[in-house]
């Protein structure tokens, strides 16, 4: 039987610093929180599900483009580094 390693907990400030604090991200969280309230603007029930892009751009907030998803279903699939969803019904 092999020993366990036990894990190291995890640097919140890290990931902040190296990803989630970059500019790019910075605009794609105010994007996303955007798209929420104009979803919500244009009588969508937002409660307890996510806002989500068709098309996997989050900047994109036409209404067109904005739909509403359990967590489960928006988070089901992979995206590529364009952002491009891989799901095309989606």
């Amino acid at each position: 039987m092999a020993s366990r390693v036990p894990k190291k907990p995890r640097n919140y400030r890290k990931e902040y610093d190296r990803y989630q604090g970059t500019a790019e991200q910075k605009k794609n969280r105010a994007s996303r929180n955007a798209a929420r309230r104009i979803a919500k603007k244009n009588g969508k029930n937002v409660k307890g599900k996510d806002v989500a892009h068709r098309n996997g751009n989050p900047r994109d907030n036409r209404a067109s483009n904005l739909t509403t998803k359990t967590a489960s279903q928006n988070r089901s699939f992979a995206r590529t580094t364009q952002a491009k969803k891989r799901n095309p019904r989606a």
